[in-house]
């Protein structure tokens, strides 16, 4: 099992890198096509010719846009994302701050949501049918039909406003405690929480549904094996690569 899915994931790698790649150009190229000029707006409407040529000519505007492209290409894989033409600040000093919180809020709410998904999929199918099962499929149905932001205003609405558990607007800094942190980041992860837990739920029931059907599942249903062991034993490493995908 674990070849197909290092094949898979090698794959999905490979294809995000590529995808990466296609938008950056073209959010690249449409840059390129916006009206207006960058040194104009940067030294203003009374600023003379020769201040913004000598601005174009330092900022390298006056270079074809292919070779901006892969000169800023070739920084972005050594780490340097360049300076912001407006403000003139180092864009990675700017962005690692905002990149770490992202990836914590990002990491928690996948410990979070990816174990309880594939668990409630599993009830969902063991229990097929039955009031479990519509329970947690109307469950994710209704978390895919409320758009994010409005699961956030429920949240601050009942969590912040109403019961005063958590605070409705926080950050994270360096050198906060590690229990403040999570205690910060409830609000946000558990929104992404409601969302991935319902679409990856709905996708580990489908998949195991589908190998639920297969021959050597109802070889083990022969040999005695109980409901929930063929699920978890047999199906469930066979439904995996689905479910990543």
């Amino acid at each position: 099992m674990g070849s197909p899915v290092l094949r898979l994931v090698a794959q999905r790698v490979a294809l995000g890198i590529l995808l990466l790649f296609a938008v950056s150009v073209l959010i690249f190229a449409g840059t390129q096509i916006l009206p207006g000029d960058v040194a104009q707006s940067i030294l203003g409407q009374a600023a003379t010719p020769e201040a913004v040529a000598n601005l174009r000519r330092e900022l390298g505007l006056n270079d074809p846009a292919y070779v901006r492209y892969f000169h800023w290409l070739g920084g972005v894989l050594t780490g340097d994302l360049g300076t912001a033409l407006t403000t003139r600040q180092e864009i990675t000093a700017t962005l690692m701050p905002r990149l770490w919180n992202t990836l914590f809020l990002a990491f928690w709410a996948a410990v979070v949501s990816v174990p309880l998904a594939i668990v409630l999929g599993l009830l969902a199918v063991r229990y097929r049918n039955g009031p479990i099962d519509k329970t947690i499929s109307g469950f994710a149905l209704a978390s895919t039909s409320l758009p994010e932001f409005f699961i956030g205003y429920l949240l601050i609405l009942f969590l912040a406003v109403k019961l005063q558990w958590f605070p409705s607007i926080s950050t994270v800094y360096d050198g906060m405690p590690f229990l403040e942190k999570l205690k910060a980041i409830v609000l946000p992860a558990t929104a992404l929480v409601f969302v991935v837990l319902a679409h990856m739920m709905r996708m580990t029931r489908a998949a195991i549904l589908n190998v639920m059907q297969s021959a050597y599942i109802e070889t083990a249903e022969l040999k005695g094996l109980s409901a929930f062991d063929i699920i978890r034993k047999h199906a469930l490493p066979n439904a995996i690569a689905p479910i990543i995908n």
